[in-house]
């Protein structure tokens, strides 16, 4: 990510003297609040983009490393699926995954049961009545009437339960389902955000591109 700092514009706010009065001096900080973003076209553009799925305990820099080249366009990997929070929503590494079970669960639960879901129900037809995978009470039981022997069926026992291990694996393996720019793209990518992070004039903040400056602490985006 140090690439991606890089790139974002200074902010200036002053440090006042005791009596609150004084200004002693300007204190020079990157505007961690001025966030990226692509342009609708490029974003709404599926052609930009490949679908990749993370694999094994690879890191944003290592898919970025297999992908472009260089590592340190890590933040375009972050930045083409909105991640924020690394550690919320990229999956896991394995060690991490099983001391999350373990403090999520304590180790003696990892197969109880965490919620039951619906196997595929299809009438005589071939028409599905009831989808794999909804999510529903262990009683859960259906009622429909089947045309071709035009008689009401009853339907019990169509649920599966699933254990707070396989549902927490789910989760991660869902997460390994990413979108990547393609690589041909990485210069526009890094022009959009070059322009992006630039200053506007017009504001009595003011004082370059790349630099703003406030009476407080207040960030200017």
């Amino acid at each position: 990510m140090s690439e991606y700092f890089s790139y974002l514009p200074n902010f200036e706010y002053i440090n006042r003297g005791p009596n609150d009065q004084q200004i002693t001096e300007y204190t020079k900080v990157k505007n961690l609040f001025k966030r990226v973003k692509f342009s609708n076209d490029l974003f709404q553009d599926l052609t930009s983009y490949t679908k990749y799925k993370i694999i094994g305990d690879e890191r944003p820099d290592n898919v970025a490393n297999k992908i472009y080249g260089n590592a340190v366009y890590d933040w375009i990997v972050l930045l083409s699926n909105n991640i924020i929070n690394i550690e919320e929503e990229w999956p896991l590494s394995q060690l991490s995954f099983e001391n999350y079970m373990l403090r999520k669960y304590g180790e003696e639960n990892y197969n109880s049961v965490h919620h039951y879901e619906t196997i595929q129900v299809k009438n005589t037809k071939g028409d599905v009545i009831v989808p794999k995978g909804l999510e529903v009470p262990s009683t859960y039981t259906i009622k429909y009437f089947d045309s071709v022997g035009s008689e009401m069926i009853t339907r019990d026992n169509i649920t599966l339960s699933v254990t707070n291990n396989e549902y927490e694996n789910k989760v991660q393996d869902q997460k390994r389902n990413i979108f990547l720019i393609r690589p041909n793209l990485i210069q526009e990518v890094i022009n959009q955000v070059t322009k992006f992070m630039e200053y506007e004039e017009g504001s009595t903040q003011y004082v370059s591109e790349n630099l703003v400056r406030g009476e407080d602490s207040n960030l200017y985006s």
